[in-house]
């Protein structure tokens, strides 16, 4: 028989915002199958066995649940000092809030349109923050993947996500965006009101939400409205890597904009089309139009090597931005030429 467990457990009033919040909203939901314990004096409800959370439009699915409770008026990260329980007192009374989720194995976080997946998972109310921890953790929107090794965090006040370990960032058109660590940052929601129309396409409404199986763009679908999901830029440090179908763009740190295709690439960069490579010191790269510059430090020069014949020859990139367009096949494979000091960038 399954347990269920309405714990009216209010949270700190902060501004909605899309995407998994669980930090504002109404009573939250427990059920499980083995049960559901609550420990008065550790101010704790612990939920077994399949157990889940739901909470104004957030579903928690996990193994294991904890959800810590205070009196209200807790500070911020700091439960109040736990006090015998009253008799007729209990969670449900509503005099409480809860400052911290907790779930443990196979954790599933899921909204209408994203999923975080991980094998611990701390929810902060306080902070608006989710950190994912374990093997496999992921942060999943219509638009965008974002993965990590070591560890992943959601920020939904600040429509921020880091990964940390090898982090990943996956777009819809098919880059992949590798960094140590990196910052993911998501546009903003549309203001409260005002009706969501698709990027490109002024005056066009879209529906709020997609269901969790459709895809924008399939059939009978549309997409999220602007801001949820969509990046904005990833700011990457420590073993940079950017690559599409095309080429691959190595680096020590640097930002890329989703928005315009732009990508800064500083320290050791590397471009490599093909057979085809360039080095420097910093690149500026327009992943949409193929356009790439390397620049040098004061005293070096631009180092490369183009391949003649190679398709990837076709659209080298050169020092001076410009990409080739005609083929090469009776030059010399040389060192392409270093760039002048003191070029408009």
């Amino acid at each position: 028989m399954r347990a269920l467990l309405a714990v009216l457990l209010l949270a700190p009033g902060l501004a909605a915002a899309q995407g998994i919040d669980m930090s504002q909203g109404g009573p939250v939901d427990i059920t499980a199958d083995d049960g559901i314990e609550w420990r008065q004096n550790e101010q704790v409800v612990i939920a077994r066995g399949n157990a889940r959370a739901v909470r104004d439009g957030t579903t928690v699915d996990a193994a294991r649940l904890l959800a810590r409770y205070r009196p209200q008026g807790g500070t911020a990260g700091r439960p109040a000092p736990a006090q015998p329980a009253q008799p007729g007192e209990s969670p449900l009374t509503g005099g409480s809030e809860i400052w911290r989720m907790e779930a443990e194995q196979n954790v599933r976080i899921s909204t209408a349109t994203d999923v975080a997946v991980g094998d611990r998972a701390v929810y902060d109310m306080d902070q608006a923050v989710l950190v994912l921890t374990g093997r496999n953790i992921s942060y999943t929107t219509p638009q965008n993947v974002i993965s990590a090794r070591d560890s992943l965090e959601y920020w939904s006040q600040r429509r921020m996500a880091v990964g940390r370990g090898s982090a990943l960032v996956v777009t819809q058109d098919g880059r992949r965006i590798t960094a140590d660590t990196l910052v993911a940052y998501m546009l903003e929601d549309p203001p409260p009101g005002t009706a969501p129309t698709a990027a490109g396409a002024p005056g066009q409404a879209v529906a709020v939400r997609v269901p969790s199986e459709a895809r924008p763009g399939t059939e009978g679908t549309q997409g999220p409205p602007p801001g949820q999901g969509r990046l904005d830029r990833v700011e990457l440090f420590g073993n940079v890597e950017i690559r599409t179908e095309a080429e691959v763009i190595r680096g020590d740190r640097g930002i890329y904009s989703a928005a315009t295709g732009l990508a800064r690439l500083l320290g050791t960069v590397r471009i490599t089309r093909g057979d085809n490579h360039v080095n420097g010191r910093e690149a500026l790269v327009n992943l949409n139009t193929g356009v790439s510059r390397i620049i040098s430090q004061p005293g070096t020069r631009v180092q490369g090597l183009i391949v003649p014949g190679t398709q990837a020859d076709q659209q080298a990139p050169l020092p001076g931005g410009v990409p080739s367009a005609t083929p090469r096949a009776s030059r010399p494979a040389t060192p392409a030429p270093g760039a002048t000091q003191g070029a408009p960038r």
